[in-house]
Protein backbone atom coordinates (compact mmCIF):
# COMPACT_ATOMS: atom_id res chain seq x y z
CA UNK A 1 0.00 0.00 0.00
CA UNK A 2 2.89 2.28 0.47
CA UNK A 3 2.98 3.27 -3.36
CA UNK A 4 -0.41 4.27 -3.21
CA UNK A 5 0.08 5.82 0.48
CA UNK A 6 2.79 8.44 -1.60
CA UNK A 7 -0.13 9.27 -4.89
CA UNK A 8 -2.39 9.84 -1.79
CA UNK A 9 -0.17 12.10 -0.22
CA UNK A 10 -0.22 14.22 -3.25
CA UNK A 11 -3.75 14.53 -3.59
CA UNK A 12 -3.59 16.04 -0.05
CA UNK A 13 -0.59 18.06 -1.55
CA UNK A 14 -2.70 19.62 -4.20
CA UNK A 15 -5.88 19.77 -2.21
CA UNK A 16 -3.57 22.47 0.56
CA UNK A 17 -1.80 24.46 -2.34
CA UNK A 18 -5.16 24.76 -4.92
CA UNK A 19 -4.80 28.53 -4.56
CA UNK A 20 -0.88 28.82 -4.27
CA UNK A 21 1.27 28.26 -7.71
CA UNK A 22 1.61 23.89 -7.40
CA UNK A 23 4.67 22.63 -8.42
CA UNK A 24 5.23 19.24 -9.69
CA UNK A 25 8.10 18.55 -8.02
CA UNK A 26 7.05 17.76 -4.10
CA UNK A 27 4.53 15.12 -5.73
CA UNK A 28 6.89 13.35 -7.59
CA UNK A 29 8.88 13.63 -4.31
CA UNK A 30 6.26 12.38 -2.55
CA UNK A 31 5.38 9.56 -5.10
CA UNK A 32 9.36 8.64 -4.65
CA UNK A 33 9.81 9.43 -8.97
CA UNK A 34 10.74 11.85 -11.32
CA UNK A 35 8.31 14.70 -12.37
CA UNK A 36 8.26 12.99 -15.65
CA UNK A 37 7.37 9.59 -14.44
CA UNK A 38 4.79 10.42 -12.25
CA UNK A 39 2.70 12.59 -14.31
CA UNK A 40 2.74 9.54 -17.02
CA UNK A 41 1.78 7.81 -13.39
CA UNK A 42 -0.78 9.97 -12.56
CA UNK A 43 -2.58 10.32 -15.88
CA UNK A 44 -2.65 6.48 -16.86
CA UNK A 45 -4.35 6.07 -13.05
CA UNK A 46 -6.19 8.64 -13.15
CA UNK A 47 -7.54 8.54 -16.36
CA UNK A 48 -6.60 12.53 -16.81
CA UNK A 49 -3.63 14.41 -16.66
CA UNK A 50 -1.90 16.22 -13.63
CA UNK A 51 -2.45 19.33 -14.89
CA UNK A 52 -6.17 19.42 -16.63
CA UNK A 53 -6.80 17.49 -12.77
CA UNK A 54 -5.56 20.78 -11.22
CA UNK A 55 -7.19 22.89 -13.40
CA UNK A 56 -10.65 20.87 -12.79
CA UNK A 57 -10.23 20.92 -8.75
CA UNK A 58 -9.89 24.69 -9.16
CA UNK A 59 -12.50 25.50 -11.35
CA UNK A 60 -14.76 22.90 -9.22
CA UNK A 61 -13.88 24.92 -5.85
CA UNK A 62 -14.39 28.50 -7.92
CA UNK A 63 -17.87 27.70 -9.02
CA UNK A 64 -18.36 27.13 -5.24
CA UNK A 65 -16.93 30.21 -4.34
CA UNK A 66 -18.88 32.09 -7.12
CA UNK A 67 -22.44 30.87 -5.78
CA UNK A 68 -21.82 32.11 -2.23
CA UNK A 69 -21.28 35.41 -3.59
CA UNK A 70 -17.62 35.78 -5.04
CA UNK A 71 -16.99 38.53 -7.17
CA UNK A 72 -15.11 36.99 -10.57
CA UNK A 73 -12.19 38.99 -10.48
CA UNK A 74 -11.46 37.91 -6.70
CA UNK A 75 -12.30 34.15 -7.46
CA UNK A 76 -9.94 34.39 -10.60
CA UNK A 77 -6.73 36.02 -8.29
CA UNK A 78 -7.67 33.37 -5.82
CA UNK A 79 -6.62 30.57 -7.95
CA UNK A 80 -4.00 32.36 -9.42
CA UNK A 81 -5.62 33.73 -12.57
CA UNK A 82 -3.89 37.43 -13.18
CA UNK A 83 -6.25 38.22 -16.18
CA UNK A 84 -10.00 37.57 -16.08
CA UNK A 85 -9.63 36.50 -19.84
CA UNK A 86 -7.63 33.40 -18.93
CA UNK A 87 -9.78 33.00 -15.91
CA UNK A 88 -12.64 32.85 -18.00
CA UNK A 89 -11.76 30.56 -20.67
CA UNK A 90 -10.90 27.90 -17.98
CA UNK A 91 -13.92 28.34 -16.34
CA UNK A 92 -15.95 27.86 -19.39
CA UNK A 93 -13.71 24.93 -20.55
CA UNK A 94 -14.22 22.74 -17.26
CA UNK A 95 -18.36 24.46 -16.63
CA UNK A 96 -19.53 24.94 -20.27
CA UNK A 97 -20.65 29.33 -19.11
CA UNK A 98 -18.80 31.76 -17.75
CA UNK A 99 -18.26 32.29 -14.15
CA UNK A 100 -20.26 35.51 -14.48
CA UNK A 101 -23.03 33.39 -15.35
CA UNK A 102 -22.88 31.61 -12.13
CA UNK A 103 -21.95 34.42 -9.89
CA UNK A 104 -25.71 35.68 -11.44
CA UNK A 105 -27.23 32.36 -10.12
CA UNK A 106 -29.00 29.58 -11.81
CA UNK A 107 -26.02 27.89 -13.87
CA UNK A 108 -25.61 24.38 -13.83
CA UNK A 109 -21.88 23.77 -12.66
CA UNK A 110 -19.69 20.44 -12.40
CA UNK A 111 -18.65 19.35 -9.33
CA UNK A 112 -15.04 17.37 -9.46
CA UNK A 113 -14.76 15.90 -6.52
CA UNK A 114 -10.52 15.02 -4.67
CA UNK A 115 -9.21 11.87 -6.26
CA UNK A 116 -8.33 8.50 -4.05
CA UNK A 117 -6.25 6.10 -5.19
CA UNK A 118 -6.65 2.37 -4.37
CA UNK A 119 -5.52 -0.96 -5.48
CA UNK A 120 -8.49 -2.70 -7.48
CA UNK A 121 -8.77 -6.32 -9.09
CA UNK A 122 -8.84 -6.35 -12.77
CA UNK A 123 -8.68 -9.36 -15.54
CA UNK A 124 -5.75 -12.05 -14.68
CA UNK A 125 -3.83 -11.34 -18.27
CA UNK A 126 -0.39 -12.43 -17.85
CA UNK A 127 2.29 -9.59 -18.46
CA UNK A 128 5.58 -10.82 -19.48
CA UNK A 129 8.71 -9.27 -18.20
CA UNK A 130 12.17 -9.33 -17.66
CA UNK A 131 15.36 -7.98 -15.34
CA UNK A 132 18.32 -6.77 -17.13
CA UNK A 133 21.47 -4.75 -15.40
CA UNK A 134 23.05 -2.78 -17.44
CA UNK A 135 26.51 -0.35 -17.99
CA UNK A 136 26.01 3.11 -19.39
CA UNK A 137 25.11 2.95 -23.58
CA UNK A 138 25.82 5.46 -26.05
CA UNK A 139 23.13 6.62 -28.13
CA UNK A 140 23.60 8.91 -31.49
CA UNK A 141 20.43 10.27 -33.03
CA UNK A 142 18.01 13.26 -32.94
CA UNK A 143 15.91 14.90 -30.41
CA UNK A 144 13.37 17.43 -29.94
CA UNK A 145 12.98 19.12 -26.49
CA UNK A 146 9.87 18.17 -24.27
CA UNK A 147 7.97 20.91 -22.01
CA UNK A 148 8.00 19.85 -18.06
CA UNK A 149 4.13 19.17 -18.80
CA UNK A 150 4.33 16.30 -20.78
CA UNK A 151 0.67 16.25 -22.23
CA UNK A 152 2.21 19.21 -23.98
CA UNK A 153 3.88 16.97 -25.91
CA UNK A 154 1.50 14.70 -27.37
CA UNK A 155 2.16 16.64 -31.02
CA UNK A 156 6.18 17.13 -30.61
CA UNK A 157 6.87 13.21 -30.71
CA UNK A 158 5.11 11.93 -33.34
CA UNK A 159 6.37 15.10 -35.45
CA UNK A 160 9.91 13.84 -34.75
CA UNK A 161 9.21 10.56 -35.82
CA UNK A 162 7.34 11.68 -39.29
CA UNK A 163 10.26 14.01 -40.03
CA UNK A 164 12.76 10.67 -38.79
CA UNK A 165 10.81 8.73 -41.35
CA UNK A 166 10.58 10.80 -44.41
CA UNK A 167 13.86 12.48 -44.61
CA UNK A 168 15.94 9.05 -44.57
CA UNK A 169 17.28 9.21 -40.83
CA UNK A 170 15.64 6.20 -39.82
CA UNK A 171 18.08 4.07 -42.15
CA UNK A 172 20.64 5.72 -41.72
CA UNK A 173 20.38 5.27 -38.17
CA UNK A 174 19.94 1.58 -38.58
CA UNK A 175 23.61 1.55 -40.24
CA UNK A 176 25.03 2.99 -37.45
CA UNK A 177 24.00 0.99 -35.08
CA UNK A 178 26.67 -1.55 -32.92
CA UNK A 179 25.15 -2.03 -29.48
CA UNK A 180 22.53 -3.20 -26.96
CA UNK A 181 19.57 -2.55 -26.41
CA UNK A 182 19.55 -3.31 -30.33
CA UNK A 183 16.85 -1.74 -32.31
CA UNK A 184 15.11 1.46 -33.04
CA UNK A 185 15.13 3.68 -30.08
CA UNK A 186 12.94 5.97 -28.59
CA UNK A 187 14.57 7.88 -25.46
CA UNK A 188 12.48 9.44 -23.00
CA UNK A 189 15.42 11.29 -21.47
CA UNK A 190 13.75 13.74 -19.04
CA UNK A 191 15.77 13.69 -15.50
CA UNK A 192 14.88 16.60 -12.92
CA UNK A 193 17.94 18.63 -13.17
CA UNK A 194 17.89 18.51 -16.65
CA UNK A 195 16.55 19.84 -20.13
CA UNK A 196 14.30 17.10 -21.14
CA UNK A 197 14.54 16.15 -24.55
CA UNK A 198 13.50 13.26 -26.72
CA UNK A 199 15.77 10.72 -28.95
CA UNK A 200 14.99 9.02 -31.98
CA UNK A 201 18.11 7.25 -32.03
CA UNK A 202 20.54 3.75 -32.00
CA UNK A 203 22.84 1.84 -29.55
CA UNK A 204 26.32 3.11 -31.46
CA UNK A 205 29.84 3.15 -31.06
CA UNK A 206 29.98 5.03 -34.43
CA UNK A 207 31.49 9.01 -35.08
CA UNK A 208 28.62 10.59 -34.47
CA UNK A 209 28.75 12.79 -37.66
CA UNK A 210 25.44 15.06 -38.39
CA UNK A 211 23.85 13.51 -35.01
CA UNK A 212 23.10 14.22 -31.68
CA UNK A 213 24.69 11.91 -29.10
CA UNK A 214 23.56 11.00 -25.01
CA UNK A 215 24.72 8.34 -22.63
CA UNK A 216 21.57 6.41 -21.72
CA UNK A 217 22.99 6.00 -17.13
CA UNK A 218 23.51 2.74 -15.64
CA UNK A 219 20.62 1.05 -14.23
CA UNK A 220 18.48 -1.36 -13.60
CA UNK A 221 15.32 -2.12 -15.79
CA UNK A 222 12.14 -3.97 -16.33
CA UNK A 223 11.80 -4.70 -19.79
CA UNK A 224 8.05 -5.65 -21.13
CA UNK A 225 7.94 -7.27 -24.78
CA UNK A 226 5.06 -6.71 -26.97
CA UNK A 227 3.72 -6.72 -30.65
CA UNK A 228 0.63 -4.44 -32.43
CA UNK A 229 0.73 -0.46 -33.32
CA UNK A 230 1.66 2.19 -31.26
CA UNK A 231 -1.96 2.31 -29.70
CA UNK A 232 -1.41 -1.36 -28.38
CA UNK A 233 2.04 0.11 -26.87
CA UNK A 234 0.75 2.88 -25.11
CA UNK A 235 -2.05 0.19 -23.46
CA UNK A 236 1.53 -2.01 -22.36
CA UNK A 237 2.80 1.14 -20.82
CA UNK A 238 -0.27 1.80 -19.23
CA UNK A 239 -0.98 -1.82 -17.52
CA UNK A 240 2.71 -1.43 -16.56
CA UNK A 241 1.65 1.65 -14.46
CA UNK A 242 -1.54 0.35 -13.02
CA UNK A 243 -0.86 -3.34 -13.07
CA UNK A 244 2.73 -4.36 -12.56
CA UNK A 245 4.26 -1.39 -10.59
CA UNK A 246 1.91 -1.50 -7.83
CA UNK A 247 2.67 -5.44 -7.02
CA UNK A 248 6.46 -5.05 -8.25
CA UNK A 249 8.24 -4.28 -5.18
CA UNK A 250 9.50 -1.46 -7.17
CA UNK A 251 9.38 2.18 -7.66
CA UNK A 252 11.17 4.29 -11.10
CA UNK A 253 14.78 4.41 -11.21
CA UNK A 254 17.16 7.67 -12.56
CA UNK A 255 17.11 6.61 -15.52
CA UNK A 256 15.46 7.87 -18.76
CA UNK A 257 12.04 5.75 -20.31
CA UNK A 258 13.49 3.40 -23.17
CA UNK A 259 11.35 2.09 -26.19
CA UNK A 260 13.26 -0.51 -28.07
CA UNK A 261 11.90 -0.96 -31.77
CA UNK A 262 12.32 -4.61 -33.32
CA UNK A 263 10.56 -4.28 -36.42
CA UNK A 264 9.65 -1.28 -38.75
CA UNK A 265 6.17 -2.24 -39.49
CA UNK A 266 3.74 0.32 -38.14
CA UNK A 267 0.70 -1.59 -37.88
CA UNK A 268 2.55 -5.13 -36.94
CA UNK A 269 5.70 -3.85 -34.98
CA UNK A 270 7.89 -5.89 -32.17
CA UNK A 271 9.05 -3.70 -29.50
CA UNK A 272 10.17 -3.62 -25.62
CA UNK A 273 9.31 -1.25 -23.11
CA UNK A 274 12.61 -0.67 -20.57
CA UNK A 275 11.35 1.06 -17.47
CA UNK A 276 14.25 1.58 -14.86
CA UNK A 277 13.16 0.20 -11.17
CA UNK A 278 14.99 0.29 -7.81
CA UNK A 279 13.68 -1.73 -5.19
CA UNK A 280 11.78 -0.25 -2.44
CA UNK A 281 13.47 0.29 0.84
CA UNK A 282 11.49 -1.01 3.56
CA UNK A 283 10.74 1.26 6.38
CA UNK A 284 12.82 0.72 9.04
CA UNK A 285 9.92 -0.38 12.46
Amino acid sequence: MAWFDGLNAGIRYIEDHLTEDIRFEPLAKLACCSTFHYQRMFAYLAGIPLSEYIRRRRMSCAAVDLQAGGKVVDVALKYGYQSPTAFNRAFQAVHGMPPSAVQAGGGVVKSYPPLRFSITVTGAEELEYRIEKRPPFRIVGISAPLDKEIEKNFAAVPALWGRAASDGTVPRLASMMDGQPAGLLGVSACQDGEDWRYFIAVSSSLEAGPFEEYTVPAATWAVFPGEGTNRSLQELERRIVTEWFPASGCEYGSAPDVEVYLSPDPENARYEVWVPVIKKIAPVS
